[in-house]
């Protein structure tokens, strides 16, 4: 007689075979996930997630490791070293946050504190991932669902074989300021082939409060023997409980034969054991890895087919398709998980951090994936309403750190003047009033640090860390607010906001001069003096400026660059300094702050110039490779920039235009909302790049003679063309893009 499991088994494999029969004689479908590499990125910063999940997955199932002198990675991957385990929870582009629930096939002797390995023959696709780790001779594979984990372990002929989880483990355990801290776990074996457990963490790069993760697991292979560890020696029993630091953990202990197969399910919740083991009932019920596979490439390529291209080069082709692939894995989708409270909307975590993904993450997703995008912000109003502020940052289901300014004001803004429904806007609109107007307690962990004074002078003083930086992106802040105020028929408050929106003249030295130039922000002291001016290349926490300096964020004011150029005296002068950062090296393309700069020639009458620069940027340094992400991906803040460059336009976040770069692609178009297209075609084009320069646009047929368009232009579908040449022309350089200081300015946009 069939078990359960073998039935479910052998059902699952015929449904799948009826599946794959009907499909007989169709059409295939493009399989863009062929052309995701998952190592990009990887190395030099760029921190990238490399295992197996879905769109947007809870469960992100990867490796943890160190290098082979045991330095541990923050973020999981190294392209060198020793395998730990696989756990359930990483981060994209980012470090400090996870690594929880790790498991780990052992063959011989098991030492709880040394359970690593050398690994060969790795393999990395979207929604799986392969290698054998040569200490043991186990060939890995692993996938997943939404909040479940899919394990599958070759193992050689051994009567001492182990399937281990560490309920311990985290990246960057320690007692650093931003590491995180075991703090317990509870840990229970069910059966032979079942366990279940919870574990407490804190901390980490948000410096969030404790986060708690359930577990249940199943595996499709009866244990000979279970055994915990309670400390560092395993103990013969079924249920532990331990305290802050303690290791603890479950040993399944196997009998295999050679090249057998041992499957097992984790299933992921912040809320409880049961929840996770419904997870695994709901989302993963059979013993079918390829189905599970498959589902997950499936999920891949309905987002990964947004973008099509043609004529690209291969190199392009894998760039871009992981570009799309990076911008998908976060923010979390936690929608049913949510620990904190109780609703109905959606519940997001690991916005990590909208300072990052504000500038161009958020506006593609408002373009191609308007209702996720939606669903993302209904969930940044409702984490207002139940924790009384919009996060800056969130991960581990608590909010933290604010970098800068409350951008997700700007990423409200932007939703609404491109028109996006189905937002309680009355609501997040107080969200971002309380933001302007109420001081948090903890200014690193959400709301406005230095309020009371950029309130009251206009301007923050060295009182209070970061005090450039925040002056200026507050200002833009502001901006928003008067933007989504005006929509909303609030006259009174776009007017307040709307005045705000030059504070950041406020810290502008007109006499201050480096390397030639005049006018640069500069520190006040409280008495409303100047202090000495900051010339630090990259400022961090308590610096004046934030992962940047005086001459990205002296050009940081999107919402007037006419008045801006004035200020830095007129066109010229404008584009020489701009010429001076770009060839001085003082551009830092490795950083946020400055991704709308080499676009901001279209202000200064000069397309030409940004089609150099980006030119020069995207052949320099965004490659194929490992190390082909220049910084941080940041939750695919890169990742959208690379896109966005290369299909020649860039947002305004936060505005409805988008600047007119240089396109590197003959044909590429998006999907959009309503199954409308946008359509791209560039003429002339050569495979040396020379011909970079925008002869002439035409936008439906109809010409187009500024750098710049507005959403309203292409939000129903709409088709490109660029003419491209290996001059300068005089296109562009007549109309600029729309600043406050323009006369008849259009200050309002209504839903």
């Amino acid at each position: 007689m069939l078990s359960l499991r073998s039935l479910s088994a052998r059902l699952s494999a015929i449904a799948v075979a009826m599946l794959v029969g009907s499909a007989a004689g169709q059409t295939k479908a493009p399989d863009y996930t062929r052309s995701v590499d998952p190592f990009i990125g990887v190395d030099w910063g760029g921190n990238t997630f490399v295992g197996a999940a879905l769109p947007f997955g809870m469960v992100k199932l990867g490796p943890d490791m160190e290098t082979f002198d045991g330095r541990r990675s923050g973020f999981g991957y190294s392209s060198y070293g020793n395998v730990l385990g696989f756990s359930h929870l990483h981060l994209s582009g980012a470090q400090g946050k996870y690594g929880n629930i790790l498991v780990a096939p052992v063959v011989g002797h098991l030492d709880p504190a040394d359970i690593r390995s050398p690994r060969t023959s790795e393999t990395a696709e979207a929604g799986f991932y392969a290698t054998t780790l040569s200490r043991y001779g186990v060939k890995v594979e692993l996938t997943g669902t939404r909040r479940v984990g899919f394990h599958r372990y070759t193992f050689p002929a051994s009567n001492d074989a182990h399937l281990t989880v560490n309920v311990a483990a985290a990246l960057g355990l320690g007692p650093g300021y931003e590491a995180q801290r075991f703090l317990g776990a509870d840990i229970r074996v069910l059966s032979d082939h079942e366990a279940q457990g919870m574990a407490r963490f804190e901390g980490g790069w948000n410096n969030g409060g404790e986060y708690r993760v359930f577990f249940y697991l199943v595996t499709d292979t009866p244990a000979a023997q279970t055994h915990l560890w309670n400390g560092a020696d395993l103990i013969d029993a079924k249920q532990a409980s331990v305290g802050r630091g303690v290791p603890v953990g479950i040993d399944f202990a196997l009998k295999t034969h050679a090249g057998q197969a041992v499957q097992m399910k984790v299933g992921i919740s912040f809320l409880s054991t049961e929840q996770a083991k419904e997870n695994v009932r709901s989302e993963a019920p059979a013993w079918n890895f390829a189905a599970i596979r498959t589902a997950a490439v499936a999920a891949w390529n309905k987002e990964l087919g947004k973008l099509h291209m043609a004529g690209e080069t291969p190199a392009q082709r894998r760039m871009l398709y992981t570009a799309m692939y990076h911008v998908m894995l976060m923010p979390a989708d936690r929608t049913g998980e949510n620990p904190g409270w109780t609703s109905s909307e959606p519940y997001y975590d690991d916005f990590y951090a909208i300072w990052d993904t504000y500038r161009s993450s958020s506006p593609l997703l408002t373009l191609i994936s308007p209702d996720r995008q939606r669903a993302m912000i209904r969930s940044l109003v409702d984490i207002y309403r139940h924790t009384g502020y919009m996060p800056d940052a969130r991960s581990g289901n608590d909010n933290g750190r604010t970098q800068g300014g409350s951008n997700a004001n700007v990423v409200i803004a932007d939703a609404f003047v491109k028109g996006m429904t189905g937002i309680d806007y009355e609501t997040a609109f107080a969200a971002m009033v309380k933001d302007a107007e109420v001081p948090p307690k903890d200014p690193q962990r959400e709301g406005r640090g230095g309020l009371k004074d950029y309130n009251q002078r206009g301007y923050i003083t060295l009182n209070d860390e970061r005090a450039g930086s925040r002056t200026v992106e507050y200002a833009y802040d502001d901006f928003a607010i008067g933007e989504v105020a005006c929509g909303l028929g609030k006259t009174g408050e776009a007017a307040k906001y709307f005045g705000r929106t030059h504070n950041f003249e406020n810290l502008w030295d007109k006499d201050m001069l480096v390397s030639g130039f005049k006018g640069f922000l500069r520190p006040r002291k409280a008495d409303g003096t100047w202090a000495d001016p900051y010339l630090t290349v990259r400022g961090t926490w308590p610096d004046f400026m934030y992962e940047g300096d005086i001459w990205t964020y002296s050009l940081y004011a999107p919402q007037d660059m006419r008045r801006l150029i004035e200020m830095a005296g007129g066109n010229q002068r404008f584009n020489d300094r701009m010429d001076f950062i770009f060839s001085r090296g003082h551009f830092d393309v490795t950083n946020e702050p400055g991704f709308l700069m080499p676009v901001l020639y279209a202000y200064s009458g000069r397309p030409d110039k940004s089609a150099d620069i980006v030119h020069l940027l995207l052949e320099k340094y965004f490659t194929d490779s490992r190390a082909g992400i220049p910084g941080n991906d940041d939750s695919g803040a890169m990742s959208s920039w690379l896109i966005f460059q290369t299909l020649g336009i860039y947002p305004v976040a936060g505005q409805d235009v988008y600047l007119i770069g240089t396109p590197s692609l003959p044909q590429a178009s998006l999907a959009l909302a309503g199954g409308k297209t946008l359509r791209i075609t560039t003429k002339g084009l050569d495979p040396a790049g020379l011909n970079h320069y925008v002869q002439s646009v035409t936008l439906n047929g109809v010409d187009l003679p500024n750098a710049w368009f507005r959403h309203a232009q292409i939000e129903h579908g709409a088709e490109l063309v660029f003419t491209m040449g290996s001059a300068p022309s005089a296109w562009g350089r007549t109309t600029p893009p729309p600043s406050m200081s323009d006369p008849g300015y259009r200050t309002c946009v209504t839903q």
